[in-house]
């Protein structure tokens, strides 16, 4: 037998995870719980707006530590990066809330929603519903669902379930195939991930490649290997204004400040 990847592992530890939370909390109040939260963010929305101003839409992202990279920010507090990142021009805001592989929570989340403005996505692995009813309650405004983690019709499903529970939905791919998929269930805004998941190299050729394949009008997100203003640069020059940055901001000394050299030509 061979030994299980570290995504096929992780969403193994999701499955026992949702089991051991329907112990405590029912669908059903979760779902109460989601229909109280009235402060909803437009996460979509607000990087449409940028998007279609030709201005960069920066998804900025609160992460501790991964399961490639160990620990990345000892100095770690979501209340203080949320407020440096609003300052620092941010459209939104990623949060990891998977806690065995990624060092996350779910107070992370609240934390940093209730410090700033921005619109947060619950950046996890979703394989049930249970989970985006649980994000909503938690008061995320977006979840993510990853075209590689789950079967079409699970795909469908959760799409479906997201538009009943009015979150948001970022769908990422990785290559044509996935993104296929992701625009015959007609998601409007695709993540694209430059890295690799098994050999977990990343080519920001990814980004180019599969947009030249996508429709006018879907909204674009390149994610992963983003490093450098020069990086920034080129997607631009391609023509892509969404990006989902996370490791290079949460390394640096101030966070704020990296997400404003990153894009300081394009103020």
């Amino acid at each position: 037998m061979s030994k299980a990847t570290i995504l096929e592992e992780i969403i193994a530890q999701k499955h026992r995870e949702i089991a051991q939370g329907r112990q405590h909390v029912s669908l059903l109040e979760l779902e109460r719980l989601a229909t109280q939260v009235s402060d909803k963010r437009e996460f979509i929305g607000s990087l449409r707006q940028r998007m279609r101003a030709q201005q960069p839409a920066i998804i900025a992202e609160i992460k501790k530590a991964s399961p490639s990279k160990g620990l990345i920010r000892a100095d770690f507090d979501p209340v203080q990066i949320a407020r440096q990142y609003e300052a620092a021009g941010a459209t939104c805001l990623s949060v990891l809330t998977d806690r065995q592989f990624f060092q996350g929570c779910n107070d992370y989340l609240q934390q940093a929603r209730s410090a700033c403005a921005l619109p947060v996505i619950r950046k996890d692995f979703m394989v049930d519903p249970y989970q985006i009813a649980e994000a909503k309650a938690l008061g995320a405004d977006c979840v993510l669902l990853i075209v590689a983690a789950l079967i079409p019709s699970q795909l469908s499903e959760l799409a479906a379930y997201a538009r009943f529970v009015n979150i948001d939905v970022l769908v990422e791919v990785h290559d044509e195939a996935e993104l296929e998929t992701a625009l015959a269930n007609g998601f409007d805004l695709i993540g694209i991930n430059n890295r690799n998941l098994h050999t977990f190299e990343t080519s920001l050729e990814t980004t180019y490649r599969l947009a030249r394949l996508t429709p006018p009008g879907k909204l674009l997100v390149t994610e992963s290997g983003i490093n450098t203003a020069a990086d920034v640069q080129q997607m631009i020059e391609h023509g892509i204004y969404g990006f989902l940055i996370g490791e290079t901001l949460m390394r640096a000394t101030h966070p704020g400040d990296k997400l404003k050299e990153l894009f300081a030509a394009h103020v």
